[in-house]
């Protein structure tokens, strides 16, 4: 997956509650439902106005993850639920993501410390007891 720089308005407003992250993780098709239902996202209300909501949807769909391993849509749009995902985490039994210092599968920056910036380098990865 290509490193892309962080847009910094999706990087305030998507980091302020969980990992900014990478837009090449999900196709455009999920980052364009994402970006739709802002207001129940996966139960919290995110909404943003409409000038953030279309700059961040451009921005995502344009970065969006678009070869082979990606392009599949994800059950609920979640990366956790990709393909992708499920085939680099499968070693990784049930109880380690319930590790309290992981919690979930969607908790990247637990094990992937260069997550923020985009780096899940599989030499660089701690799974915290």
């Amino acid at each position: 997956m290509a490193r892309v720089p962080l847009l910094p308005k999706y990087q305030q407003e998507c980091a302020a509650c969980h990992l900014a992250y990478p837009p090449g993780m999900l196709p455009a098709a999920s980052w364009r439902r994402l970006m739709n239902t802002l207001p129940k996202h996966f139960g919290t209300d995110a909404s943003l106005d409409p000038a953030s909501v279309k700059q961040l949807a451009d921005w995502l769909t344009a970065n969006a993850g678009s070869y082979r391993r990606v392009r599949e849509e994800p059950e609920q749009d979640r990366i956790t639920r990709s393909a992708w995902f499920l085939r680099q985490h499968d070693e990784v039994p049930a109880a380690t993501w319930r590790r309290p210092a992981i919690k979930s599968p969607a908790n990247c920056m637990a094990c992937h410390a260069g997550a923020d910036r985009g780096d899940f380098d599989e030499d660089r990865i701690r799974i915290p007891k």
